[in-house]
């Protein structure tokens, strides 16, 4: 079976390449010198600062082995070439929402860079599922745990 492909926009891509080489280069580096001064003071069978070091290290690790995955799989959407006509991963796009009566606007991103705090919204979450191929004047709905939301397409630009 072929490991999904995880789409990223080139910011998101390279925000992934420096936390990657912060973590291998500078927090390595820090946890082994928390392990070492924690060693130092002796007993291991009761130290809790070593017991803290190891944790950090091993979540330092899983987090080096799970974007290593993901930059290994990672498609990268290059967003000057994406096309404005419809909606897809690197577009901004400024929908009315017909209950509310508001505007919103959403960042459409792969589902690894996807933030609700920053409007970025994963291209696989059900609202990025019903924008993808929609057009401006496009009327879409969503079918939330709430009821269906109904979302008309204003605008869709470039993600810059």
């Amino acid at each position: 079976m072929e490991a999904k492909k995880n789409i990223l926009t080139y910011a998101g891509l390279k925000k992934l390449e420096e936390e990657l080489h912060d973590l291998k280069v500078n927090k390595r580096k820090e946890i082994a010198g928390k392990i070492k001064e924690a060693r130092e003071q002796g007993d291991l069978s009761e130290n809790a600062e070593y017991d803290a070091a190891k944790d950090e290290q091993r979540d330092i690790e899983a987090r080096i082995e799970e974007i290593e995955k993901i930059l290994k799989n990672a498609e990268v959407v290059v967003e000057d070439e994406v096309d404005l006509d419809t909606i897809s991963v690197g577009c901004k796009v400024k929908v009315y929402d017909v209950e509310f009566d508001e505007e919103i606007e959403f960042k459409i991103v792969g589902s690894t860079e996807a933030n609700s705090l920053e409007g970025k919204i994963s291209n696989e979450a059900p609202v990025g599922k019903a924008l993808i191929g929609a057009k401006k004047g496009d009327t879409v709905q969503v079918e939330m745990p709430s009821g269906i939301i109904e979302y008309k397409v204003l605008e869709i630009e470039r993600n810059i």
